[in-house]
């Protein structure tokens, strides 16, 4: 089964989150930023969503997690929950 583990900002607006990806391209820290901006329960330790399975999370965000390159920023990403940039830590 594959395994991951992800931090990501979560925001209401694609608009906010490109003001996001914008300031983290300027080397702002993810996690500082996910502190100040995410709107999910996850901000309190810097966007860290620990490690979930394949399949635990809607599958736009999985499709991220799970194909895209490790260790980038990827992002703005809709799902029905808002806009999510997202850095995959790493994956089995």
């Amino acid at each position: 089964m594959a395994v991951a583990a992800a931090l990501h900002i979560l925001v209401k607006t694609e608009k906010q989150a490109n003001e996001i990806l914008a300031m983290l391209n300027k080397g702002k820290p993810f996690g500082v930023l996910a502190k100040k901006y995410s709107t999910c329960p996850s901000r309190k330790k810097g966007g860290d969503l620990g490690e979930f399975r394949r399949g635990q999370m809607v599958k736009q965000f999985d499709d991220v997690v799970f194909k895209k390159p490790i260790l980038t920023v990827h992002g703005p990403v809709k799902t029905k929950f808002g806009y999510h940039l997202i850095k995959t830590l790493y994956r089995n």
